[in-house]
């Protein structure tokens, strides 16, 4: 009997393994799984120097495995990350961002390689503020990004985010 329970136990144990085996091959991305949306791995940050030039920024992190594509993307079909300020009293924001130079990858998706960005991005933001305005101030922003790995593309997101501005600190 207890053979039969041994025997039963290794093939058991064997079909498990056998199972386990099967389906497509796991993925060489570091990429964490459960990921339904772009918001899920990209995060906005925005800094405010007032002795900077340009003063203000926003920070893009991208989760380790992830990239989003760059301003301008490589093809016209992807969606191109996007930073849209808000208006706030008494500040202008340039009318058009300079976004930073991309980093050309080769994806296994893709017959070249594609301008993107991973890790971390800085857009600067260009701030003037009105003649006579002074205190603080928010400009809010909406971000557009689509993040991907390796093997796919996720649903893209509209990010908040908003930089408190002190007027009077980018005076002196």
């Amino acid at each position: 009997m207890t053979r039969i329970f041994l025997a039963a136990l290794g093939l058991g144990i064997l079909f498990v393994g056998c199972s386990k085996s099967k389906g497509p091959p796991a993925s060489s991305s570091t990429a964490p799984s459960g990921i339904s949306s772009s918001d899920q791995v990209v995060k906005a940050y925005t800094h405010f120097i007032p002795t900077a030039s340009p003063p203000g920024s926003v920070e893009l992190v991208i989760s380790q495995g992830f990239h989003i594509n760059a301003n301008p993307a490589t093809f016209p079909y992807l969606i191109a990350t996007e930073v849209q300020p808000g208006k706030s009293d008494g500040i202008t924001v340039a009318d058009k961002l300079a976004y930073p130079p991309p980093t050309m990858e080769t994806f296994p998706f893709a017959d070249q390689p594609l301008a993107v960005y991973e890790g971390s991005v800085t857009i600067p933001i260009p701030i003037t503020p009105a003649p006579g305005a002074k205190g603080q101030r928010t400009i809010p922003f909406k971000i557009r990004v689509q993040a991907c790995d390796s093997e796919q593309c996720y649903p893209p997101a509209m990010l908040d985010a908003s930089l408190p501005i002190d007027l009077d600190a980018m005076r002196r």
